[in-house]
Protein backbone atom coordinates (compact mmCIF):
# COMPACT_ATOMS: atom_id res chain seq x y z
CA UNK A 1 0.00 0.00 0.00
CA UNK A 2 1.05 3.46 -0.95
CA UNK A 3 0.83 6.83 1.42
CA UNK A 4 0.64 9.92 1.37
CA UNK A 5 1.25 12.33 4.39
CA UNK A 6 0.73 15.66 4.43
CA UNK A 7 1.84 18.16 7.72
CA UNK A 8 -0.16 20.99 9.05
CA UNK A 9 2.71 23.03 11.37
CA UNK A 10 1.87 25.08 13.99
CA UNK A 11 1.69 28.79 13.93
CA UNK A 12 5.26 29.73 14.22
CA UNK A 13 5.88 28.03 11.30
CA UNK A 14 8.10 29.50 8.57
CA UNK A 15 9.77 27.83 5.33
CA UNK A 16 12.96 29.08 6.41
CA UNK A 17 12.50 27.30 9.43
CA UNK A 18 10.57 27.13 12.80
CA UNK A 19 10.44 25.59 16.33
CA UNK A 20 12.58 22.83 17.52
CA UNK A 21 9.33 20.27 17.43
CA UNK A 22 8.64 21.58 14.01
CA UNK A 23 11.83 21.04 12.29
CA UNK A 24 13.06 17.53 14.05
CA UNK A 25 9.24 16.55 13.17
CA UNK A 26 9.71 17.59 8.97
CA UNK A 27 13.22 15.90 9.53
CA UNK A 28 12.25 13.05 10.87
CA UNK A 29 9.34 12.10 9.14
CA UNK A 30 11.23 12.66 5.88
CA UNK A 31 14.02 10.55 6.71
CA UNK A 32 11.56 8.02 7.40
CA UNK A 33 8.86 8.25 4.54
CA UNK A 34 10.96 10.00 1.87
CA UNK A 35 8.68 11.05 -0.74
CA UNK A 36 5.58 9.88 1.02
CA UNK A 37 5.88 13.39 3.06
CA UNK A 38 4.89 16.58 2.27
CA UNK A 39 4.85 19.89 4.08
CA UNK A 40 1.31 22.21 3.63
CA UNK A 41 2.64 25.44 2.39
CA UNK A 42 1.09 28.96 2.82
CA UNK A 43 -1.59 28.86 5.21
CA UNK A 44 0.16 31.35 7.52
CA UNK A 45 -0.30 34.82 8.36
CA UNK A 46 3.01 36.87 8.49
CA UNK A 47 1.79 37.78 12.47
CA UNK A 48 1.27 34.67 14.87
CA UNK A 49 -0.77 36.13 16.65
CA UNK A 50 -2.97 35.99 13.63
CA UNK A 51 -2.73 32.41 13.01
CA UNK A 52 -3.95 32.03 16.75
CA UNK A 53 -6.64 34.54 16.63
CA UNK A 54 -7.56 32.38 13.23
CA UNK A 55 -7.84 29.58 14.98
CA UNK A 56 -9.65 30.61 18.21
CA UNK A 57 -12.32 31.65 15.77
CA UNK A 58 -13.01 28.61 13.60
CA UNK A 59 -12.17 25.83 16.21
CA UNK A 60 -15.85 24.98 16.91
CA UNK A 61 -17.17 24.18 14.12
CA UNK A 62 -16.87 23.00 10.07
CA UNK A 63 -16.73 26.59 8.09
CA UNK A 64 -19.99 27.22 6.31
CA UNK A 65 -18.34 28.03 3.19
CA UNK A 66 -14.85 26.58 3.12
CA UNK A 67 -14.09 27.00 -0.70
CA UNK A 68 -14.14 30.73 0.49
CA UNK A 69 -11.80 30.77 3.03
CA UNK A 70 -8.33 30.75 1.47
CA UNK A 71 -6.50 29.06 4.41
CA UNK A 72 -8.92 26.14 4.11
CA UNK A 73 -9.12 26.07 0.58
CA UNK A 74 -5.26 25.97 -0.01
CA UNK A 75 -4.77 23.65 2.15
CA UNK A 76 -7.32 21.17 0.24
CA UNK A 77 -6.25 22.31 -3.44
CA UNK A 78 -2.52 21.21 -2.36
CA UNK A 79 -4.12 17.85 -1.29
CA UNK A 80 -5.64 17.46 -4.42
CA UNK A 81 -3.25 18.72 -6.88
CA UNK A 82 -0.79 16.31 -5.65
CA UNK A 83 0.37 13.70 -7.80
CA UNK A 84 -2.10 10.56 -5.84
CA UNK A 85 -1.60 7.95 -8.51
CA UNK A 86 -1.26 4.34 -6.93
CA UNK A 87 -1.44 6.28 -3.72
CA UNK A 88 -3.85 4.19 -1.43
CA UNK A 89 -3.78 6.38 1.43
CA UNK A 90 -4.23 9.82 2.92
CA UNK A 91 -2.72 10.68 6.12
CA UNK A 92 -3.26 14.58 7.75
CA UNK A 93 -0.76 15.05 10.43
CA UNK A 94 -1.10 18.08 12.32
CA UNK A 95 0.39 20.41 15.60
CA UNK A 96 -1.48 23.22 17.34
CA UNK A 97 -2.60 25.83 15.07
CA UNK A 98 -2.04 23.26 12.12
CA UNK A 99 -4.57 20.95 14.10
CA UNK A 100 -7.52 23.39 13.96
CA UNK A 101 -6.61 23.85 9.77
CA UNK A 102 -6.17 20.00 9.47
CA UNK A 103 -9.62 19.62 11.17
CA UNK A 104 -11.35 21.77 8.82
CA UNK A 105 -9.28 20.88 5.83
CA UNK A 106 -10.37 17.13 6.48
CA UNK A 107 -14.53 17.95 6.91
CA UNK A 108 -14.22 19.92 3.45
CA UNK A 109 -12.28 16.35 1.89
CA UNK A 110 -14.51 14.18 3.42
CA UNK A 111 -17.39 15.98 1.90
CA UNK A 112 -15.83 16.37 -1.66
CA UNK A 113 -15.74 12.42 -0.97
CA UNK A 114 -19.46 12.18 0.54
CA UNK A 115 -20.49 13.90 -2.33
CA UNK A 116 -18.55 11.99 -4.51
CA UNK A 117 -17.06 15.09 -6.07
CA UNK A 118 -13.71 13.12 -5.99
CA UNK A 119 -12.91 9.33 -5.99
CA UNK A 120 -13.99 7.69 -2.44
CA UNK A 121 -10.53 7.28 -0.54
CA UNK A 122 -10.40 6.92 3.01
CA UNK A 123 -7.73 9.00 5.07
CA UNK A 124 -6.21 9.30 8.29
CA UNK A 125 -6.41 12.41 10.49
CA UNK A 126 -4.25 13.02 13.74
CA UNK A 127 -4.63 16.08 15.77
CA UNK A 128 -1.53 17.24 17.89
CA UNK A 129 -1.35 19.94 20.78
CA UNK A 130 -4.62 20.29 19.55
CA UNK A 131 -6.74 23.51 20.45
CA UNK A 132 -10.01 21.42 18.72
CA UNK A 133 -12.30 20.68 21.79
CA UNK A 134 -13.76 16.94 21.71
CA UNK A 135 -16.76 18.29 22.89
CA UNK A 136 -16.92 20.82 19.87
CA UNK A 137 -19.37 20.20 16.81
CA UNK A 138 -16.36 20.39 14.90
CA UNK A 139 -14.62 17.30 16.48
CA UNK A 140 -18.14 15.56 16.44
CA UNK A 141 -18.29 15.73 12.79
CA UNK A 142 -14.89 14.52 12.24
CA UNK A 143 -16.48 11.40 14.50
CA UNK A 144 -19.17 11.32 12.22
CA UNK A 145 -16.62 10.85 9.09
CA UNK A 146 -15.16 8.46 11.35
CA UNK A 147 -18.22 6.43 11.60
CA UNK A 148 -18.97 6.66 8.03
CA UNK A 149 -15.72 4.90 7.07
CA UNK A 150 -14.06 8.15 5.27
CA UNK A 151 -12.12 9.04 8.27
CA UNK A 152 -10.20 5.64 8.92
CA UNK A 153 -8.03 6.46 11.91
CA UNK A 154 -8.62 9.66 14.30
CA UNK A 155 -5.82 9.99 16.64
CA UNK A 156 -5.89 12.79 19.63
CA UNK A 157 -5.11 12.00 23.36
CA UNK A 158 -2.40 10.39 22.47
CA UNK A 159 -0.88 13.30 20.55
CA UNK A 160 -1.64 16.32 23.71
CA UNK A 161 0.44 16.93 26.55
CA UNK A 162 -0.78 16.45 30.03
CA UNK A 163 -0.95 19.47 32.19
CA UNK A 164 -1.12 21.42 28.57
CA UNK A 165 -4.30 24.19 29.45
CA UNK A 166 -4.24 25.06 25.95
CA UNK A 167 -5.72 21.33 24.72
CA UNK A 168 -9.31 21.96 23.56
CA UNK A 169 -8.74 25.93 24.12
CA UNK A 170 -11.19 26.58 21.11
CA UNK A 171 -14.29 25.56 23.38
CA UNK A 172 -17.39 24.78 21.91
CA UNK A 173 -18.15 28.69 20.93
CA UNK A 174 -15.54 31.71 20.00
CA UNK A 175 -16.95 33.31 23.53
CA UNK A 176 -15.22 30.26 25.31
CA UNK A 177 -12.31 30.03 23.41
CA UNK A 178 -11.77 33.59 23.57
CA UNK A 179 -11.92 33.43 27.81
CA UNK A 180 -10.26 30.00 27.68
CA UNK A 181 -7.28 32.08 25.91
CA UNK A 182 -7.12 35.03 28.11
CA UNK A 183 -7.13 32.83 31.08
CA UNK A 184 -3.97 31.40 30.22
CA UNK A 185 -2.14 34.09 29.16
CA UNK A 186 -3.39 36.08 32.24
CA UNK A 187 -3.57 33.46 34.77
CA UNK A 188 -3.30 36.12 37.60
CA UNK A 189 -7.02 37.48 36.69
CA UNK A 190 -8.68 34.11 37.59
CA UNK A 191 -8.37 31.09 39.84
CA UNK A 192 -9.56 28.88 37.27
CA UNK A 193 -5.83 28.93 35.41
CA UNK A 194 -2.45 27.90 36.81
CA UNK A 195 0.97 29.49 35.67
CA UNK A 196 3.17 29.89 34.22
CA UNK A 197 1.50 32.40 31.65
CA UNK A 198 0.79 30.91 27.88
CA UNK A 199 3.19 34.38 26.91
CA UNK A 200 6.05 33.03 28.79
CA UNK A 201 8.31 31.34 26.40
CA UNK A 202 11.09 30.23 28.32
CA UNK A 203 12.30 26.86 27.32
CA UNK A 204 12.72 25.27 31.46
CA UNK A 205 10.23 27.53 32.89
CA UNK A 206 7.88 28.49 30.74
CA UNK A 207 4.35 27.27 29.39
CA UNK A 208 4.86 23.54 28.77
CA UNK A 209 3.31 24.00 25.41
CA UNK A 210 5.89 26.44 24.49
CA UNK A 211 8.26 24.12 26.16
CA UNK A 212 7.35 21.38 24.60
CA UNK A 213 7.77 23.00 21.36
CA UNK A 214 11.42 23.47 21.59
CA UNK A 215 11.28 19.30 22.34
CA UNK A 216 13.32 17.42 19.85
CA UNK A 217 11.87 14.33 22.37
CA UNK A 218 8.24 15.71 21.57
CA UNK A 219 9.60 15.14 17.55
CA UNK A 220 10.10 11.55 18.65
CA UNK A 221 7.07 11.08 20.54
CA UNK A 222 4.84 12.37 17.45
CA UNK A 223 6.93 9.29 15.32
CA UNK A 224 6.59 6.94 17.43
CA UNK A 225 2.65 7.05 17.85
CA UNK A 226 1.72 7.63 14.45
CA UNK A 227 4.16 5.53 12.46
CA UNK A 228 5.08 3.00 15.28
CA UNK A 229 2.05 2.68 17.56
CA UNK A 230 -0.52 3.18 15.00
CA UNK A 231 1.29 2.41 11.47
CA UNK A 232 -0.22 4.46 9.66
CA UNK A 233 2.30 4.38 7.43
CA UNK A 234 2.48 0.72 7.24
CA UNK A 235 4.99 -1.99 8.23
CA UNK A 236 7.90 -0.68 6.29
CA UNK A 237 7.67 2.59 8.11
CA UNK A 238 7.11 1.25 11.25
CA UNK A 239 10.00 -0.46 11.23
CA UNK A 240 12.04 2.59 9.70
CA UNK A 241 10.50 4.39 12.51
CA UNK A 242 11.34 1.62 15.20
CA UNK A 243 14.74 1.74 14.15
CA UNK A 244 15.41 5.58 14.69
CA UNK A 245 13.66 5.47 18.01
CA UNK A 246 16.25 2.87 18.88
CA UNK A 247 19.17 4.66 17.54
CA UNK A 248 18.24 8.13 19.33
CA UNK A 249 17.29 6.25 22.54
CA UNK A 250 20.94 4.79 22.90
CA UNK A 251 22.43 8.68 21.50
Amino acid sequence: MEYRFFFFAGGDHRESGGNAFTTNFIQDFKEILDHQFKVIKGIYHHQPLMNVLWALNRAQRPVRNPEKNWIIASSLEQILADDRSGINRLVLVSSSYGSVVAAQTACYLAEHILTEKIPNQTFDLALGASMVSKKSILYKKLLYYLDKGIIGTLIYDELQDEGDNTIGLGGTSRFEAFSHALGICFPFLTLKYKKPSFLNKNPVTGHIHRVRAQSVQKAKDFVRVILVDYQLGGPASKERASLEQAVGSRQ
